[in-house]
């Protein structure tokens, strides 16, 4: 698959990813700021895009930190190789599942950042635990964990209110009627171009178990976090359930 399809699909998902996630944009530029501020007495810092995906965060964080190793990490074949097509140049992609610990032994033993965005809620409590765990053994001291996701504030009537701030935001930004999720994976398992990568996709769910995505809540993500050795742990933005929560590792 050429860039250029690629960078056409990826335009795509992200009008498609913005119908739930209005701010995502800016969500993705806060991400970045905390990354780049926490980093920056850092020489060569080593990142991980931990659910990558297309790349749709990677790819931002490139120009952010020219001198880092960045590595993203995800177990679609489809996303991936969207990413390998269009982003060239720096970044480095690893087909792994997250949910096991073979990943591991593909990257540095020693990271500054672990990243990720509107990807964590598809693990499973126990094995997100786990993550957050190998992810604190990895992690240098004065290390970031930065993480962008839906997650409700733990509170039932909370959780409504907040839910009416991120569909009252979505009117406003004009993203209700853009393609859904179904559309585009629709979309993409029947293109030419995509077919072979499709296919890839579609025998590797045959044989994958089902994550079942967890609902935790930011209090419960914090809980983990601290769990797995992070010190300090708190949201540093938010729009209804929408979160940047960033843990560091002392």
């Amino acid at each position: 698959m050429t860039s250029t399809a690629a960078e056409t699909w990826l335009r795509r998902w992200d009008t498609q990813q913005e119908r739930y996630i209005a701010d995502r944009e800016e969500r993705f530029t806060v991400l970045c700021d905390v990354v780049e501020a926490a980093l920056a007495d850092v020489e060569q810092p080593v990142v991980l895009d931990l659910g990558c995906g297309p790349g749709s965060l990677a790819g931002r964080l490139r120009p952010r930190l020219p001198h880092a190793t960045i590595i993203g990490i995800d177990s679609d074949p489809l996303l991936l190789g969207l990413a390998r097509s269009h982003y060239t140049d720096g970044i480095t992609w690893i087909d792994a599942d997250l949910g096991t610990g073979d990943w591991v032994a593909e990257v540095p033993r020693t990271i500054h950042a672990a990243v990720s965005t509107t990807a964590l809620h598809w693990l499973p409590e126990h094995k997100l635990a786990e993550l957050y765990r190998t992810v604190s053994t990895l992690m240098a001291p004065g290390g970031v964990f930065v993480n962008g996701d839906h997650m409700g504030p733990g509170d039932e009537y909370l959780n409504g209110l907040a839910a009416v701030v991120r569909r009252r935001r979505a009117a406003r930004a004009g993203v209700e009627d853009n393609e859904d999720w179904g559309a585009w994976w629709d979309a993409a398992r029947t293109a030419p171009e995509l077919a072979a990568l499709a296919q890839a996709r579609e025998e590797r769910l045959v044989h994958k178990d089902d994550h079942n995505a967890n609902t935790l809540t930011t209090p419960s993500h914090a809980e983990l976090l601290r769990a797995a050795g992070f010190s300090s742990v708190a949201p540093l933005w938010q729009v209804g359930d929408d979160h940047i929560l960033v843990a560091v590792k002392r």
